[in-house]
């Protein structure tokens, strides 16, 4: 367990809880050092004087507040603890309140308290106190040299102290554009609302905090161990470009979206159905006996040829591949009519023959 960055006492009324402060959380992200591109050296940052110029060693720093320009009075942490020893040495409870009160802006960090030297009946009792009535206690702390609004919280069994922020530190939402209950921009229909409700429901489970971790973390982490693979350690990788984005419309439909999200498929509305499907493929026209009899006498006119490389070739077998076949089937079907009629002529011709003789 880490150091206790804090020791003290918790004090409401006539009772006194030594405790000591720990943090609570950790700070997992990236560390990243900046480098000079040029030989990929580390970049550092100097402490020094800015009226000669050199360097300063922690040991010269002291603290001191600007009362003037260029004037300042030097405040050493002995001189902090003097100002208000009581502030400084104890977690000071003002009132009790329901934790529901509080609203989750105001919560800001979160500190483990832990039991001092003899403290561990207080300590029990103060727990299962806020156990039993349900309530959160406000109190004043000051950590290093500020001074905070804090939360007794009791987690499990353990007292979280929460620093919060005051109600200065909260930016007011006057200026967003916030939609209200009565704006027509945002009206909700009774459909979308008890489909979203039902898309709640069915995504509801019970707190887990180990299935959640910082995925971005480790796809960061697995590429650089895949750098280190294939001894790329000193390649930047420059972005792609840009592809463009299809513009989306600003229409949305919440029900549609709400259906796809439940696993429904979306309902067309009346009347979509029609236009949506593909008109029916169109008949050919059967020719008539009399249309028969004309093609019989007149032979087909004969296409002009045209080569495979011309452009009006390209052109045509693009467009009409689809009207290919029945364009085929026609000629087709003329050619064995007017075959069929050169047959009979040419049996009817003997007998006119002898009918003359």
């Amino acid at each position: 367990m880490a150091r206790s960055m804090w020791k003290g006492a918790i004090s409401f009324g006539l009772v006194h809880i030594p405790v000591e402060l720990y943090p609570a959380t950790s700070d997992n992200s990236l560390d990243l050092h900046m480098l000079d591109r040029r030989d990929f050296s580390p970049i550092g940052f100097k402490r020094y004087n800015k009226n000669t110029g050199k360097e300063v060693s922690w040991d010269d720093i002291i603290k001191g507040y600007e009362y003037a320009t260029d004037e300042y009075v030097v405040l050493s942490d002995e001189d902090l603890r003097r100002a208000n020893p009581e502030a400084t040495q104890t977690i000071d409870i003002l009132a009790f309140v329901d934790a529901e009160q509080v609203p989750l802006i105001y919560y800001e960090q979160p500190y483990y308290l832990a039991p001092g030297k003899g403290g561990d009946k207080v300590y029990a009792l103060l727990r299962e106190t806020l156990r039993e009535v349900g309530k959160i206690g406000i109190a004043n702390v000051v950590i290093r040299v500020k001074q905070h609004l804090a939360a007794l919280v009791c987690v499990g069994d353990t007292i979280v102290l929460n620093t919060l922020r005051y109600p200065d530190e909260i930016r007011p939402t006057d200026e967003l554009k916030i939609p209200d209950g009565d704006s027509r921009a945002a009206q909700i229909s009774e459909k979308e609302l008890q489909m979203a409700k039902a898309l709640v429901e069915g995504m509801s489970e019970k707190w887990k905090p180990q299935q959640y971790h910082d995925t971005y973390r480790e796809d960061v982490m697995a590429m650089v161990k895949k750098k280190i693979a294939a001894n790329q350690t000193k390649t930047i990788t420059m972005p792609e470009p840009e592809e463009d984005k299809p513009k989306k419309s600003n229409v949305i439909d919440l029900v549609s979206l709400l259906q796809a999200s439940l696993g429904k498929k979306p309902a067309h509305a009346d009347g979509d159905d029609d236009d949506d499907d593909d008109p029916p493929p169109r008949k050919s026209r059967k020719p008539s006996s009399d249309e028969d009899e004309d093609t019989s006498d007149t032979p087909p006119p004969r296409a002009r040829k045209t080569t495979s490389n011309s452009p009006v070739h390209a052109r045509a077998t693009a467009a009409k591949k689809p009207a290919a076949k029945k364009a085929a089937a026609k000629p087709a079907a003329k050619k064995a009519v007017a075959k069929s009629a050169s047959t009979a002529t040419a049996a009817k011709a003997p007998a006119r023959r002898r009918k003359a003789a």
